[in-house]
């Protein structure tokens, strides 16, 4: 009885939008208060030309990426996120930073009808035509830092290039999860890495979704190693 009445609390509407903009709210605190280190410094002159790109990021370490976006109509963004209950607080927080949300799962591969992937691989199409840059987790659902095909072939669709980024922050608790999650905590050293530009070809075969798919997940584990680093104050 308490566990079925804590469910109907935790998945009502009400609790969903004071959780999700308390954690708005408290990310807005741990970025205003934290010191940010970009990497490399010119990130963002690098990119622009590009956009808008496709933002590939690991799950659980995605908490301060709303703040990747710079207030400049070229930096409109959208972010993917699961159609799942509990992502409902991930989306009303997302929206509450002022990034606009797709839902569905992430991992299509060669399974387009699953959990949404249909409607949300049209929507990030239509986001990128329009001129959104979109951001999603790379991951394989419930496999941490192996990167799925799914980010792979909405490249090679669009014609949009992938960035791989990482955040971390200096002061922080990690979390003994799937994704490794970490909670980023105020008065931090605050780092933003930026990986090369993916530019993926149209026609792909196998060997070649492989290769790009290997490729991104490379570029995102260095630059998850290098985020860290330079929020630990490990390297210069």
């Amino acid at each position: 009885m308490r566990r079925r009445l804590a469910r109907r609390i935790t998945h009502s509407r009400l609790f969903q939008n004071v959780v999700g903009t308390s954690g708005a709210l408290y990310l807005q605190l741990v970025w205003q208060t934290s010191r940010l280190v970009l990497d490399p410094a010119d990130m963002y002159e690098r990119i622009e030309p590009d956009l808008p790109i496709i933002v590939a990021m690991w799950h659980g370490q995605h908490f301060m990426m709303p703040f990747l976006r710079r207030n400049d109509p070229k930096h409109r963004s959208k972010v993917l996120i699961s159609h799942h209950r509990d992502a409902e607080i991930n989306a009303i927080a997302a929206e509450r930073l002022g990034i606009g949300t797709i839902r569905g799962s992430g991992d299509q591969g060669t399974r387009f009808d699953r959990k949404g992937g249909v409607g949300a691989f049209v929507a990030m199409l239509d986001a990128l035509k329009e001129g959104y840059t979109v951001a999603m987790t790379a991951d394989v659902p419930k496999i941490g830092r192996v990167a799925g095909e799914g980010i792979v072939r909405l490249a090679a669709m669009s014609g949009r290039p992938i960035v791989a980024i990482a955040m971390a922050t200096s002061r922080r608790v990690d979390m003994k999860t799937w994704d490794r999650a970490a909670l980023n905590l105020p008065f931090s050293r605050l780092a933003l890495v930026g990986g090369p530009v993916i530019r993926v070809p149209a026609d792909l075969d196998e060997a070649t979704l492989e290769h790009y798919r290997a490729r991104v997940e490379a570029d995102l584990n260095d630059a998850t190693k290098r985020a860290y680093a330079l929020a630990d104050g490990t390297t210069t």
